[in-house]
């Protein structure tokens, strides 16, 4: 035996035993189908091999350990791409300086041959624990075609995999994908194909979608309810009908859970596509899809209605795991226009109303216990709400009248408090009509003030916004919400927005104020920005902080502030009212302020309005932008005004140029103003905000991390400055031992008079033309500081001299 195979160690030999059973004669083998009839209990079927055995969670076989570890290096790699800027490691490194090379051809190359190391392991890898978040984040480099071969080489076992743990989520992420890739074919944009003898035809990937949806048809039933295929369900739903309004990154495709394992994940995107190039994309992409996707999804919804009985329509809607995707399922049947037809998934849903209301159209329905449990279920209320939304209008009346306004045992009153059912009522109100959403307001009255404590103020946002839609009702609205707040008098309303803020009634609210011994506003929300910190989810402030202004309140004065004339006069009158120190309070919160960016921005005020909320603040803008949150409300107040309220704020500012320099955050206002030209040439500076008033622009402030770009001066050539600088001396100038003076030295005491940031600079565009014409007309006029320093330029070579002589 050769040294290399022998084993180290003693050698010990066991003796041999010969077993008890060798001297039996060997049995005769008997068939598996005999053994159940016939034969000794004794004798049992050999056992199968262990690569034959069906193991559930590994169903086509175990990765290799060695394949495994090399995917392992494959997602380290990919994942440190992902994190950082494409092409950034070889700009430090100076290899994409010349721009020679492709900065992304090793990428390829490593992508390349990891998807060679995959080709044939393709569903071994899917269902492996460890490899199924690297096939996910490989799916979002692939291109069109690996894509179509990566979704080919795995038809056949959609139906198991989607039920599989690990294999789903890859699934899942692939429809995801290839949405793009579909959007593309549609318009005709599909990679060759070299063909192969010894290979099949490829087909495209919307041929390949198709061919999964036949594949999952027959089961299903089943699907919608599995744990692991649903949420895949959700997505090949979402691919075939992308105008539904579900994202896939919405809750009902996506549970809490996965997403925040997808997070700890990190960024999952292309290595190939720039990152701002692909956010643009993402933002102007309009999915394209064939109309034989219509008409799959419309297949999907026949056969889950035809194959699910009423019982089992109605058991899905309270199901966690199916009721997201009974919800789809009836977009989509509304968007085909089946929901009004007897026997549809809508008409099973909601107890057969449909069917009753072809019957008898003039017969209202009687109130379902189903219905009304929905209305109380955290999870089946958002069928609901579908329900509501997507509903014919005849069946929403019905619904509306029945289980809202009629309804005798649970009526809105008791459901506009509800912590659930309150969600479902502000769905309805927000697509009630003019009549109804009168009579809302009517029976609230009795309700308004606890819908306040309870903090449950969704409906009154959503019957805020049906007002605005109708524009009808503004006033019975607006005197609901007073009522609620407990203000009765106008000059109690001039307290609305401080109470709204705070979802406090007037009581309440005065008596914070007292207890805590401060009757001014602004100061509390000074006191309370600490407490901020502590908040909890969903915006809920706790008890230590009543003070705090809350979101939903915020809310609720932003869509109030959209009424049409004169309704919105409610809030504008209390926002106008308010002290010049509550005012900046509000500017200063990062809720509060929303609501003075509602005010500029709301259609409905008029600009009379507007600029006369902007001239308050004149005399302390430089406090207002002293502030992280202040500076961007100072930035929008200078946007909407015009050049006359430009004028007023950049004159006022003039004093308070040095408090704004030394401000972290109010000397990006302040350059965005260009304080020295309006205080040097101010008929320039008017020009300038005229000309950016006339082109629609606004010069956007420099912050934090961005290079400072100064603008403050106007337009003039190198050659027209040194020839106003350069004043030809007189007298003692001219002597023979006068040393010359060239520019470099007039630059000098330039800049240690005026400073060195304060240079000339060129304005682009029609602005910079206009600039130049009034300046040549006019002509340069010295200001006194010009004419010191010209003062200086001239006593310059006397002193010299006289200094030289006393050196000597």
């Amino acid at each position: 035996m050769p040294r290399e195979n022998r084993k180290r160690g003693k050698k010990h030999k066991k003796p041999v035993e010969e077993p008890i059973y060798s001297k039996r004669e060997p049995e005769a083998v008997v068939a598996p189908e005999q053994t159940q009839h016939s034969g000794p209990s004794w004798i049992v079927s050999a056992p199968k091999p262990e690569g034959e055995e069906f193991n559930p969670e590994a169903p086509f076989g175990y990765v290799d350990a060695d394949v495994k570890a090399y995917f392992r290096t494959v997602d380290l790699q990919i994942r440190e791409w992902q994190e950082s800027a494409p092409g950034a490691e070889y700009a430090r490194e100076g290899e994409a300086e010349d721009g020679d090379g492709d900065p992304n051809e090793e990428r390829r190359m490593f992508f390349v041959a990891a998807l060679t190391e995959m080709s044939g392991k393709e569903r071994q890898l899917a269902t492996d624990p460890d490899c199924s978040s690297i096939l996910e984040r490989m799916a979002y480099s692939m291109d069109d075609f690996v894509r179509r071969v990566f979704v080919d080489s795995l038809v056949g076992s959609y139906e198991q995999l989607v039920k599989h743990r690990f294999a789903s989520h890859v699934c899942q992420t692939l429809f995801t994908v290839a949405a793009d890739t579909v959007s593309r074919e549609t318009r005709g944009i599909v990679p060759p194909v070299t063909d192969s003898p010894d290979k099949g035809e490829l087909h495209t990937l919307t041929e390949l979608v198709l061919d999964i949806c036949d594949e999952l048809l027959p089961s299903l039933s089943t699907l919608v309810a599995n744990p692991f295929a649903s949420h895949v369900l959700r997505a090949l739903l979402l691919l075939l009908s992308p105008s539904s309004s579900i994202t896939p990154t919405s809750s009902a495709v996506r549970s809490k859970k996965s997403a925040a394992w997808k997070t700890k994940q990190g960024p999952m995107k292309s290595l190939f596509v720039p990152d701002g190039e692909k956010e643009s994309n993402q933002n102007q992409r309009k999915v394209n899809t064939p109309k034989e996707f219509a008409e799959a999804a419309g297949k999907i919804v026949m056969t889950i209605n035809n194959e699910l009985g009423e019982n089992e329509v109605r058991a899905l809607g309270a199901d966690k795991v199916a009721s997201p995707v009974l919800q789809i399922l009836l977009e989509i049947e509304s968007k085909m226009g089946w929901s009004d037809k007897p026997g549809s998934l809508m008409d099973k849903v909601l107890v057969g109303m449909v069917t009753s209301y072809h019957a008898s159209p003039t017969t209202p329905p009687q109130p379902s216990d189903y219905l009304l449990t929905l209305l109380r279920d955290p999870t089946a209320s958002h069928l609901l709400e579908t329900l509501l939304t997507h509903s014919p209008q005849p069946i929403f009346n019905l619904i509306f009248s029945a289980y809202f306004i009629n309804a005798p045992s649970y009526d809105i009153k008791r459901l506009a408090v509800h912590p659930v059912a309150n969600f479902v009522v502000a769905k309805a109100v927000g697509r009630a009509g003019a009549e109804d959403l009168g009579e809302v307001c009517r029976i609230l009255e009795e309700v308004g003030g606890k819908v306040v404590k309870t903090g449950r103020i969704g409906v009154f946002k959503a019957m805020v916004e049906r007002a605005e839609t109708l524009g009808a009702k503004g006033k019975e609205v607006n005197e609901l919400i007073s009522s609620a707040f407990g203000l009765e008098t106008d000059e109690d309303r001039k307290i609305l927005v401080p109470c709204a803020l705070r979802l406090k009634p007037l009581s309440e609210y005065q008596a914070l104020l007292a207890a805590q011994g401060d009757e001014r506003e602004g100061d509390e929300v000074h006191k309370q920005q600490d407490s901020m910190k502590k908040r909890g989810r969903r915006g809920v402030v706790p008890d230590e902080a009543p003070m705090e202004p809350k979101v939903q309140g915020a809310l609720l004065l932003q869509s109030m502030l959209r009424l049409p004339d004169p309704h919105y006069q409610l809030v504008l009158s209390s926002i106008q009212s308010l002290s010049i120190e509550a005012l900046l309070s509000i500017c200063h919160h990062p809720i509060s302020s929303r609501i003075l960016d509602a005010l500029l921005d709301s259609p409905t005020i008029p600009s009379i309005a507007k600029r006369k909320f902007i001239m308050s603040f004149i005399g302390h803008f430089h406090v207002l932008a002293d502030d992280r949150i202040g500076s961007r409300v100072a930035e929008r107040c200078w946007a909407g005004a015009d050049p006359y309220v430009k004028e007023k704020i950049g004159k006022s500012l003039i004093a308070h140029d040095q408090f704004l320099a030394a401000s972290y955050y109010g000397k990006y206002f302040a350059r965005k103003l260009n304080l020295s030209l309006l205080q040097r040439r101010p008929e320039e500076w008017k020009a300038l905000q005229s000309a950016n008033n006339d082109r629609g622009t606004v010069n956007v402030a420099q912050r934090p991390g961005t290079k400072p770009v100064n603008s403050t001066l106007v337009t003039h050539e190198r050659k027209e400055e040194t020839s106003v600088l350069q004043v030809p001396s007189q007298g003692k100038a001219k002597s023979k031992g006068k040393r010359k003076h060239d520019g470099d030295e007039i630059d000098e005491l330039f800049e240690a008079k005026l400073g060195k940031k304060v240079k000339r600079s060129a304005l682009e565009g029609a602005a910079g033309k206009d600039l130049e014409e009034a300046h040549t007309n006019k002509g340069m006029e010295m200001d006194k500081g010009l004419s010191d320093v010209l003062g200086a330029i001239r006593s310059a070579p006397a002193g010299e001299k006289a200094k030289k002589k006393r050196t000597k």
